[in-house]
């Protein structure tokens, strides 16, 4: 288990829900990160992750960019 921020490009990696269920108390983080498709049991792939800006990911068959620091509060499993 590790932040999605860490992933490497071209890394593949499914959302934990422990992660969400620990940002519940922060309604607003966790609605908008669900509305992005950052959901338990979804599979993401990092697409661009380079130094200190936002990152790229892919969710589903769209890209989404997400800022670093929200990106180091959900919780992933690489997956192979």
């Amino acid at each position: 288990m590790l932040p999605l921020g860490l992933l490497s490009e071209g890394e593949a990696a499914m959302v934990l829900q422990d992660s969400l269920n620990r940002m519940s108390n922060r309604a607003d983080i966790l609605c908008r990160i669900e509305e992005m498709g950052f959901r338990a049991g979804k599979t993401v792939e990092m697409l661009s992750n380079e130094g200190k800006g936002p990152l790229l990911i892919l969710v589903d068959s769209a890209r989404v960019a997400i800022a670093r620091s929200l990106a180091m509060k959900v919780m992933v499993r690489r997956t192979a």
